[in-house]
């Protein structure tokens, strides 16, 4: 295991404490696979939260923008 993914399951533990141990190590495999994504949609995200708008609605909206990207990677188990 390298330490990226060390700190990646770390954080995800920390973050997602509340998710089943199932759903959140399926989420930190598809985070994995493209980090840089992850990270694209992250600063979006952030980006938009700062803007004003809630974060679930800006979680959505992009989400949907990088719905194609995401569909490949949970294909691709």
């Amino acid at each position: 295991m390298s330490i990226q993914s060390f700190l990646l399951n770390q954080y995800a533990k920390w973050k997602l404490k509340d998710m089943p141990v199932e759903q959140r190590e399926q989420m930190t495999a598809l985070v994995s696979k493209d980090p840089e994504l992850f990270k694209k949609i992250g600063e979006e995200i952030e980006r938009r939260k700062k803007g004003g708008e809630p974060e679930m609605k800006a979680a959505m909206e992009v989400m949907k923008k990088y719905r194609a990207e995401l569909s490949v990677l949970m294909q691709n188990k």
